[in-house]
């Protein structure tokens, strides 16, 4: 099959790999789109690295509904083409982020995300708690500091989704297994948002005053 210009455009700005790749692999596909990103891929011809200042704009929506519907999860998970976003490896990956976002409840996809506000809530809440403890009565201020840094950083990996250990392997953060996936389908992958459910959160729920009302069924 003859390979156009077209072709080798297409392929190219799919993949992010050079003008020569792709025409080789689509020859060697015998045209066939799918089969050279799929071997642009395993050749590994870009860094995940490289593939940070690129657009990704396809993905998929995952979801997670646990126990019998009380809790649910919803995760926009984005990389560059379609071909990618069907792979098993993406789809796995969105499944079980869903499943980590439903047990360990993040606030924040980044650290980027908490605002300043919310930083210095939190900072004033770790000072407060410090200068409480009479063990630290007489410590320096740069200890003090030191102090409120650390449980700063036990926020942004309790409340933070990519600072967060993952719930089925505590040795890699969530940030960590999506450098992994970008490595892995060589495209740029990100988590864009999520939402997570919970039933009758935020609700004010009734409660049963049994007494009062048969006091006042008998007047």
């Amino acid at each position: 099959m003859a390979i156009t210009a077209e072709m080798v455009k297409s392929l190219r700005e799919k993949t992010g790999a050079g003008m020569m790749e792709c025409k080789k692999a689509l020859n060697e596909a015998n045209g066939n789109e799918e089969q050279a990103i799929e071997a642009l891929r395993k050749a590994g011809l870009a860094s995940a690295k490289k593939r940070e200042g690129r657009i990704a704009a396809e993905g998929a929506v995952g979801s997670y509904i646990h126990l019998g519907g009380k809790v649910g999860v919803l995760v926009e998970v984005n990389c560059e083409t379609d071909f990618v976003a069907r792979s098993e490896d993406f789809q796995s990956f969105i499944k079980d982020l869903a499943m980590h976002i439903c047990a360990s409840e993040p606030q924040f996809v980044t650290k980027e995300e908490v605002s300043a506000e919310v930083i210095e809530k939190e900072k004033e809440i770790a000072r407060g708690q410090a200068l409480a403890d009479p063990k630290n009565a007489n410590k320096p201020e740069n200890i003090i500091e030191k102090m409120i840094q650390g449980r700063m950083d036990k926020f942004f990996t309790e409340a933070v989704l990519l600072e967060q250990p993952f719930v089925k392997d505590q040795t890699v953060t969530i940030g960590e297994l999506v450098t992994s996936l970008t490595a892995k389908t060589g495209e740029k992958c990100t988590i864009r948002r999520f939402t997570r459910y919970k039933m009758g959160e935020g609700l004010e729920k009734r409660s049963e005053d049994f007494a009062s009302e048969v006091a006042a069924m008998t007047k």
